[in-house]
């Protein structure tokens, strides 16, 4: 309530000191009246600035604050303290130059030489009848001087020529006194008036030389007195009336010349008194205007900030917000309204939306759990071709991140899956073998493609892997194992008869036959010999066929390593063997026999490798075994400097009988392999060159589990007979 008080307060101030100075009450507009008037505008200006200042303040602190609407309301205050402020200022401005304009003319030249020469027409009047009343008094005291004796000898004939003097020249008064001011004679005329006798102390000064003429502002006539000559101490004492209806005029005429001085004096008094009173009168009009504008901007921007404050807060995500709505506020309010009816359908919408996606959600996240336990690869493919899903087991099998995939063509992510991407596309086959490489391994994988059930334009595909390299080389192993059974039955039963038939044939005949004895001696060493060959191979034959279930326990993997490198080393003492074990011990669950016989056909295999090379470019054969800790698992790396594995078909080398040296029965990395096999690792071939940059050779890299294989149920071959791979 205090800015309504303090608006009306000024307002009226403003009002009594208007009406005041227009002259338009009984009060009249004195100094003290004007500065007490002015205490009590300036009074009600401070209170009323102190208001605005206050409500300045709040808007200045909301705008800093950047509270809703801040700068609207600013606009608005803004614009309407310029709209009240302009009007008063350009008022105040036309008022002053107004007003000095005014006072410009009202003491410029032409007025006053006006005002002046009215007044010297009125003084020259006067002295006109001074003039008069001069030339009668001398020539009426030049006849009563001449007169004395007839007035001595008669004093009433005085009072007889003064009467007669006085009807003549028309003189209002003719009166002879002495110099104590008493009435000697005097002029007896039929005038109603009274006039103003001489003081005595002003007889003394008087002389027969010439009149003293007494101009009396206040009346209305002229009067004049001289001292009579033969007469002692005798003085005569005239006045001439003036025109009646010029004394008013005179009078006028003098105060207005008196009233245009003291204006003239208090020029810039007035001045300042008008522009003080007129620029606290606008202030009051200007400050009323800004605490009404002030007051409005509150009213309008109220209903606005509660939206802007409510449109916020949906916008956090809080549809359950309302605007308050007051009917006083028109369409401000009827906007609250149908603010307030569209979060209610917001809310309603969202709730469904929610709804929905939580069944949505519950289900993705359900597909995602099927889809991440899955041990098959999933791979989605959009209508465009580009991976849009990705599991961790098809990360694993084709060597790259889901992050990486995502939004990337099929074909540029698993450029193997090119093929039978292009016939699910044109609507032929959708199932079908690869073959692929990753990080120096090669897999099998078993594809399908298969079509979503979903409109045209969102038409994708979903392709599934199955990794079925170990059952392939499963199958493979299995069937050369029963070859090598077969082959061993069937070649090594004829053996013995055949050797010691050529045994026999050597020692009853070898004596009789004279002729070509040589010969027979070479031939029959040669069956025998042959003979033994073909048996030890068929004992290796016999001991891939019959690799022994590896007997697991506890054990060092470092002694098991050094203990190899040994044997390998005095068996092979032209080439260094060096082997850097990062542990020692090196606790894991494993064969020892087994594990050892693996190590030492690799270190085997590399000192092929290396004699394999001519001895002028082969310098120093080396070998190095590193065996560390990755993880869970042990590593063991074997490098060599050696001829180095070809690059087709390197993953071949570990199947059965698979080889790339001459007389090399091909069962070595095949036996490795069943041995790593069987404790739940992998082996790698590489070229040295990846490890040591620069370096000639083979780089095999072998992988167990530190905590032996685990122990896995037995399952059903998931493989149909039509997609048995042909492994005769």
């Amino acid at each position: 309530m205090l800015g309504p008080l303090a608006v009306g307060l000024a307002l009226l101030s403003a009002f009594l000191t208007f009406i005041v100075l227009a002259d338009l009450t009984p009060v009249s507009p004195t100094h003290n009246v004007v500065v007490s008037l002015l205490l009590a505008n300036a009074v009600t200006v401070v209170l009323l600035l102190g208001v605005i200042v206050r409500e300045v303040w709040q808007v200045v602190q909301a705008r800093r604050s950047g509270r809703a609407a801040a700068r609207l309301h600013v606009r608005i205050v803004g614009l309407f303290s310029i709209i009240a402020a302009v009007p008063a200022i350009l008022v105040a401005i036309v008022a002053s130059v107004t007003l000095d304009r005014g006072l410009d003319r009202m003491f410029s030249t032409r007025t006053r030489a006006a005002i002046e020469n009215s007044l010297i027409v009125a003084e020259a009047y006067l002295r006109d009848h001074a003039q008069i009343v001069r030339s009668d008094i001398m020539v009426m005291a030049y006849d009563i001087s001449g007169s004395k004796p007839v007035v001595d000898a008669d004093p009433g004939r005085l009072a007889q020529f003064l009467t007669f003097q006085a009807s003549v020249r028309g003189l209002g008064a003719a009166i002879v006194i002495d110099r104590n001011a008493d009435v000697v004679a005097r002029a007896d005329l039929k005038i109603n008036q009274v006039f103003a006798m001489p003081p005595r102390e002003a007889l003394a000064n008087i002389t027969e030389a010439g009149p003293q003429l007494v101009l009396l502002p206040d009346t209305n006539y002229v009067s004049a007195i001289i001292k009579l000559t033969r007469f002692d101490n005798h003085y005569l004492y005239v006045t001439r009336l003036l025109d009646p209806n010029v004394v008013p005029q005179l009078q006028q005429t003098q105060e207005s010349v008196r009233e245009y001085a003291a204006i003239e004096q208090r020029r810039v008094g007035v001045q300042v008194a008008f522009a003080l009173m007129y620029t606290v009168i606008a202030l009051i009009v200007l400050l009323s205007a800004v605490w009404i504008g002030l007051n409005f901007a509150n009213r309008l921007v109220a209903p606005i900030r509660r939206l802007i404050g409510a449109a916020n807060a949906v916008s956090m995500g809080n549809l359950y917000v309302r605007v308050p709505v007051r009917p006083s506020e028109g369409d401000l309010g009827h906007l609250g309204e149908t603010f307030n009816r569209m979060t209610q359908e917001l809310r309603t919408q969202r709730d469904d939306i929610v709804r929905a996606r939580d069944l949505i959600d519950s289900r993705r996240r359900f597909t995602e759990a099927v889809l991440a336990g899955a041990s098959a690869g999933v791979i989605g493919v959009d209508g465009n071709g580009c991976v849009s899903i990705l599991n961790r087991s098809a990360e694993k099998l084709i060597g790259r991140s889901e992050s990486d995939a995502l939004g990337k063509p099929l074909v540029e992510v698993f450029p193997e899956l090119a093929d039978i991407m292009a016939a699910a596309q044109a609507g032929s086959r959708s199932q079908d073998q690869v073959t692929i490489s990753r990080h120096g391994r090669e897999r099998n994988l078993s594809v399908r493609v298969t079509s979503e059930q979903s409109p045209e334009s969102e038409h994708g595909y979903v392709v599934t892997l199955d990794d079925i390299t170990e059952l392939v080389a499963a199958q493979r192993t299995s069937a050369w194992a029963d070859v090598a059974r077969r082959i061993a039955h069937e070649i090594k039963n004829p053996l013995t008869p055949i050797q010691l038939s050529a045994e026999r044939l050597r020692r009853k005949y070898g004596k009789v036959i004279v002729e070509d004895r040589a010969v027979f001696e070479q031939c029959t060493d040669t069956i025998v010999r042959q003979v033994d060959d073909i048996r030890r191979m068929v004992d290796e034959f016999s001991r891939f066929a019959r690799m022994p279930k590896p007997e697991i326990a506890a054990d060092d993997f470092a002694d098991t390593v050094r203990q190899a490198v040994f044997l390998m080393r005095v068996g092979n003492a032209e080439i260094d063997i060096v082997a850097e074990v990062a542990e020692s011990p090196m606790p894991a669950r494993f064969d020892r026999r087994l594990m050892s016989q693996a190590l030492t056909n690799i270190i085997k295999n590399a000192t092929e490798a290396i004699s394999a090379v001519p001895q002028d470019e082969l310098g120093k054969g080396s070998i190095h075994l590193f065996a560390f800790r990755e993880g869970e698992d042990i590593v063991i790396d074997v490098i060599d400097n050696g001829i180095g594995l070809p690059k087709e078909n390197r993953s071949r080398l570990i199947e059965p009988y698979v080889t790339t040296r001459e007389k090399g029965t091909g069962l070595g990395l095949a036996i490795v392999g069943r041995i790593i096999e069987e404790h739940g690792g992998s082996i790698e071939l590489r070229d040295a060159a990846e490890k040591i940059p620069g370096q000639r050779g083979a780089w095999v890299r072998v992988r167990i589990a530190a905590a032996g294989k685990p122990e896995a149920p037995e399952q059903s071959n998931p493989m149909s007979t039509s997609e048995q791979p042909n492994v005769s």
